[in-house]
């Protein structure tokens, strides 16, 4: 881990992880995305992620400072996420994120430039009867995004297989992000994702057809479901500067 200034600004814990990824157009995706897009072999990725953020609290202070946070420490998300490039450092870009929490709806856009959208959230992950299930809908406009996950009994978890498509698309650690008329970026510290592969049936796709139309035409890649991490640093938000060489040595 790299500590850079006044950072880490958070810790929280992530837990309950299903990671889902499908391939999509890159012409299509590029023209929703504000950074240039990172590919594999060519192709661009968008990857659902559906867990539970826990605790989140201020990295100084202990109790003291964690109490006024109560209020927002534990909720929901759903992350549509893809891949990009800013200079020389690669990291996520979150096309919207459903968050279950609705103070916490408010706050992201104008602190971490993170495109909050409040959701109905619903996970059930029984990983030792092997059943993962979850359902979020849009609390605005209705459309949903429901699955259900069916794993291993008993299989183990293990950090990705280096130079894997699936360490590719979990392995990531800095967010650039757009909202509120705002580019910004923050960095995150955790070990590597203990996970597992499972196949996921998708029952409802709506929230994603509606707000992407190419989504309608994506290809399901794969899933990952984690236990998740424990002790995550969040940095804290930067500003993306017009040279993208320089952007990412704000943070020192």
């Amino acid at each position: 881990m790299l500590r850079s200034r006044f950072e880490p600004l958070f810790t929280a814990d992530w837990t309950g992880a299903l990671m889902t990824h499908f391939a999509v157009d890159t012409a299509a995706l590029q023209r929703d995305v504000p950074f240039q897009l990172d590919l594999c072999d060519g192709q661009a990725f968008v990857t659902l992620v559906a867990f539970t953020m826990r605790d989140m609290r201020p990295a100084i202070g202990g109790r003291l400072t964690a109490l006024p946070f109560r209020p927002i420490a534990t909720h929901d998300f759903l992350n549509v996420r893809t891949y990009v490039r800013v200079g020389d450092e690669v990291g996520i870009h979150f096309l919207a994120e459903w968050v279950s929490n609705r103070l916490a709806v408010k706050l992201g856009p104008r602190t971490f430039s993170l495109p909050y959208r409040h959701g109905r959230i619903n996970y059930q992950n029984d990983w030792l009867r092997g059943k993962i299930s979850g359902r979020v809908e849009d609390a605005r406009t209705k459309s949903a995004f429901a699955y259900q996950a069916d794993a291993e009994i008993g299989a183990p978890f293990a950090a990705c297989e280096p130079n894997s498509l699936d360490e590719w698309l979990m392995e990531r650690y800095t967010a650039f992000n757009s909202a509120c008329g705002r580019k910004r970026f923050f960095r995150v510290w955790h070990k590597p994702w203990p996970q597992s592969k499972v196949d996921v049936e998708i029952s409802d796709m709506s929230l994603l057809k509606s707000n992407w139309s190419w989504f309608r035409n994506a290809e399901y890649e794969g899933a990952n479901y984690s236990p998740g991490v424990r002790d995550v640093w969040l940095g804290r938000p930067h500003l993306v500067t017009q040279d993208r060489r320089l952007a990412c040595l704000r943070a020192r």
